[in-house]
């Protein structure tokens, strides 16, 4: 793949676009583009094309936009509503659930979460900067957002349709055509009973991952995987 270059302002073809600051740091000085090298441009909202270096200066280079590419997106919206667990899982499952092509993540505080407030205050910059490399690393032209801590019970008001994983409960027919889902992953010490009976009178669908339980950050990669091959994405 092309280097790939995030820009802020418009990615329009026919024009040029400068870039400075880390962005022309990483592309020079560590990823070494040169004048005439093909690279991707991006803007983290969606614009995607291609275009070719023009100038390597002192502290900006110069690409000349060239097309615009195809999206990468996937075709379903899935949110991923993931439990705080230990927090280098948690980041774990914030690369590779944005890598699977996630819309947005949401953490969630569930009754069963053992991480202390005061050790994930704090940490969104560093969340927020995790996502955006997951997102320039695999191609894609959306930098999913990373949510606000919110607690089960407001996760499961969701409008949409809900998905809560669950290693025990009896499955529900799977949904059939979705254009946007939230999926909830709870913690290592799993659900409550009142979060279980609270997503069972919301509406909420449960599913099952296979007859084996998993670790929390197993479970909620493999859940967007699952949800993203059904609905054609992988």
């Amino acid at each position: 793949m092309r280097h790939r270059i995030f820009v802020t302002g418009p990615i329009l073809p026919a024009t040029e676009v400068v870039v400075g600051g880390e962005e022309f740091h990483h592309a020079v000085r560590v990823a070494r583009v040169r004048e005439g090298e093909e690279v991707e441009l991006f803007d983290g909202r969606g614009a995607l094309a291609s275009g070719k270096v023009r100038l390597v200066g002192r502290d900006h280079v110069t690409v000349m936009v060239e097309q615009e590419l195809p999206s990468r997106e996937a075709r379903i919206a899935v949110h991923l509503a993931v439990a705080i667990i230990q927090l280098e899982k948690f980041e774990l499952v914030l690369q590779k659930a944005t890598e699977l092509g996630v819309r947005s993540i949401i953490p969630l505080i569930t009754d069963r979460v053992e991480i202390r407030p005061e050790r994930y205050r704090g940490r969104a910059g560093r969340w927020e900067k995790i996502v955006f490399e997951a997102a320039k690393q695999c191609g894609r032209a959306v930098v999913p957002p990373v949510e606000p801590a919110t607690t089960f019970g407001e996760a499961v008001k969701a409008g949409m349709t809900r998905i809560v994983f669950d290693a025990d409960a009896a499955a529900d027919p799977a949904p059939a055509a979705l254009t946007e889902v939230t999926l909830l992953v709870g913690p290592e010490g799993g659900w409550s009973e009142e979060e279980i009976a609270l997503a069972r009178r919301s509406g909420c669908v449960f599913q099952r991952l296979g007859p084996r339980r998993l670790r929390a950050e197993t479970a909620a990669i493999a859940a967007t995987a699952i949800i993203a091959a059904r609905h054609g994405d992988i």
